[in-house]
C-alpha cells in the first residue's frame, strides 16, 4: 500500500459526498475521514522510525516535463499526516450543531481541502507540492467566501492575494531549482543535491520563505490572519488554523532549509528577530481583544512565532520541539475555536465584557474549556509544555537574549488567556449567561477527545517524538555538514 490512497481517497470521498442529501452529507464526510485515519492508523503500525522515506509511490505524470507524481512518508510527513487525519474528523464532527445552507458542499470541500494537505505534506516531486498547496487554498477560499461573517468578501479577497502571491515566488523557486538539475526533474532530492552559490541561494531562500511565512503567518507577513479566523465560519477558522498554517512550517524544514542551507544560515539572525517581534507583537494585541475568536486568532501568532524561532534556532532541540508544538497548538487551537464556537451560537456574542458566570451552569464545558486553556499557556504535563520547552531551549541555545523576550511573552500569554477564562467563566451570572446550557452530544465527544489529546501528549510524549526524531536527526546533520563545508 502507498501513500496514494492517502491522497485520493478524500477526493473521492469529496465527490461521493455531493450526491448525499445535506443531513445525510455530513454523516458520509465524518465517516469517510475516520477511515482515512484508520489506514493512518495502519500506516502508523507499520511505519519503522528512521529516517527513509516509506509507503513511496513514483510514477510518472507529465514525464516530458520531468514531473512524477512522486510521494512518501517519513518521520516529519508522518506527524502532519497524523495530525490531518486526526483533526479533520474532529473538525466535522464539531459542525454537527450547525445548519449550512448547502451542507454538502461545505463537506466537500472540506474534504478536498484534505487531499491537497496531505499531497502537501507527503510530496517528493516539487511541481506535485505546488499542486497540493494551491489545491488546499481552493476550497478554503470557497468555505470562507460562502460561509463566512458580514464582512467576509474583503477579508477574504485580502487572504487569497497574500497567499496566491506568496506561492508564485515559491513557484518561481522551484521552477529555479528544476532548471538547474542535471537531468531537468522535479524531485526533492535531487534538488538537496545541488550546488549553488551563496547569491543563488539567497534568492532560492527568499522565494520560498515569503510564501511560508505568509502562511505561517510570520510578523510582518500576518495582517490577512486575525480579519480572516474572525470572518471565516468555525470549520474554516480550525482547517486553517488547525492544519493549513503547517503547511509553512512543514515548507521551512522539508524545502527551505535543505534546499537553500547557506542562504538560510546568511537570513537567520534576521528571521529569528522577526519571529521573537511577533511573539511580543501578538502578545500585546491580544491583550486588548474584547472579542474571544479575535484573541485566540492573535494567540496563535505568538505560538506559531516561537515555533518559527525554535527551527531558525537550528538545533535538534528546536526541530523537535517544533514537530510536537506543531501537533500540540493544531489540538489546542482547534479546541479553542470550538469552544467560542459553542459560546457564539448559544449566546449570540463572542464579547468578552458582556460574558461571565458560566461555569456556574455548564460545568462539564467550564472543565473542558479550562483544561484547552492549561494546554494553550504550556502548563506542565499538558501537551503545549513539552513543545515550548524544547522550542525555548533550542532558542536559549542559540542567544539567551531571545530567549527570555519569547520566554517572558509566553508568561503574557499565560496571563490574558487565563483572564479571558475568569471573565468568561468566573463571576456573576448576567441576564445573557443565565440561558447557557451544558455541552452534550456532539459537542461532549469533540471537546473529550481534544482533552484527553491534550493530557495524554503531555504526560507521554514520546510516541510522538519518537515518530520524528530519526528523520530530524538525519536533517539536522545533513544540514549542518553544508554549513560546514561552506565556512571552510
Amino acid at each position: 500500500m502507498t501513500v496514494s490512497i492517502l491522497i485520493f481517497l478524500p477526493i473521492v470521498a469529496a465527490i461521493l459526498t455531493l450526491f448525499f442529501k445535506n443531513e445525510a452529507a455530513k454523516h458520509a464526510a465524518l465517516f469517510f475521514s475516520v477511515v482515512e485515519l484508520g489506514i493512518v492508523a495502519y500506516f502508523v503500525s507499520g511505519f519503522v522510525p528512521n529516517a527513509t522515506v516509506q509507503y513511496v509511490i513514483d510514477t510518472p505524470w507529465i514525464p516530458q516535463m520531468g514531473v512524477y507524481f512522486s510521494a512518501g512518508i517519513d518521520g516529519i510527513s508522518m506527524v502532519m499526516v497524523l495530525l490531518t487525519t486526526i483533526l479533520v474528523p474532529l473538525i466535522i464532527l464539531s459542525t454537527y450543531q450547525h445548519e449550512y445552507k448547502n451542507a454538502k458542499a461545505i463537506y466537500a470541500l472540506i474534504l478536498f481541502m484534505q487531499a491537497g494537505l496531505l499531497t502537501v505534506f507527503t510530496a517528493l516531486d516539487g511541481f506535485l507540492f505546488y499542486v497540493g498547496w494551491e489545491a488546499a487554498l481552493i476550497p478554503i477560499y470557497f468555505i470562507c467566501a460562502l460561509w463566512g461573517g458580514e464582512n467576509r468578501i474583503r477579508v477574504n479577497i485580502k487572504f487569497f492575494i497574500y497567499t496566491f502571491a506568496g506561492s508564485l515566488f515559491m513557484l518561481l523557486a522551484i521552477i529555479y531549482l528544476y532548471l538547474q538539475t542535471p537531468n531537468k526533474v522535479y524531485d526533492v532530492h535531487a534538488f538537496y543535491e545541488l550546488s549553488l552559490n551563496m547569491k543563488q541561494q539567497t534568492w532560492i531562500f527568499w522565494g520560498f520563505f515569503i510564501a511560508f511565512a505568509i502562511k505561517m503567518p510570520v510578523f510582518p507577513f500576518h495582517t490577512w490572519q486575525p480579519d480572516t479566523y474572525t470572518e471565516a465560519p468555525t470549520a474554516g477558522t480550525m482547517m486553517l488554523s488547525g492544519i493549513m498554517l503547517k503547511m509553512g512550517i512543514y515548507g521551512v524544514i522539508r524545502w527551505l532549509i535543505p534546499n537553500a542551507p547557506i542562504g538560510f544560515l546568511k537570513m537567520e539572525y534576521v528571521v529569528l528577530l522577526l519571529s521573537v517581534a511577533g511573539i511580543v507583537y501578538a502578545s500585546i494585541i491580544a491583550f486588548k481583544q474584547k472579542d474571544g475568536k479575535r484573541l485566540v486568532a492573535y494567540s496563535s501568532i505568538a505560538h506559531v512565532g516561537l515555533i518559527a524561532a525554535g527551527i531558525f534556532a537550528w538545533s535538534i532541540q528546536g526541530l523537535q520541539g517544533a514537530m510536537i508544538q506543531m501537533v500540540s497548538h493544531g489540538i489546542n487551537v482547534v479546541g479553542m475555536f470550538f469552544i467560542w464556537d459553542i459560546i457564539s451560537r448559544r449566546l449570540g456574542t463572542r464579547d468578552m465584557s458582556q460574558l461571565g458566570g458560566i461555569a456556574k451552569v455548564a460545568p462539564q464545558f467550564s472543565i473542558a474549556f479550562l483544561i484547552i486553556v492549561l494546554g494553550t499557556v504550556a502548563l506542565p504535563l499538558t501537551n503545549g509544555f513539552v513543545g515550548e520547552f524544547l522550542l525555548l531551549k533550542g532558542v536559549y541555545n542559540y542567544t539567551i537574549v531571545f530567549a527570555t523576550v519569547a520566554g517572558l511573552t509566553i508568561i503574557f500569554g499565560a496571563v490574558y488567556m487565563l483572564r479571558m477564562y475568569k471573565q468568561v467563566m468566573q463571576g456573576e451570572l448576567n441576564e445573557l449567561t443565565a440561558t447557557f446550557t451544558d455541552i452534550k452530544g456532539s459537542e461532549k465527544l469533540v471537546l473529550g477527545i481534544i482533552c484527553a489529546l491534550i493530557i495524554v501528549i503531555g504526560v507521554y510524549p514520546q510516541p510522538l517524538l519518537h515518530l520524528s526524531e530519526a528523520s530530524v536527526t538525519n536533517l539536522f546533520q545533513t544540514v549542518s555538514a553544508k554549513f560546514t563545508a561552506a565556512k571552510f
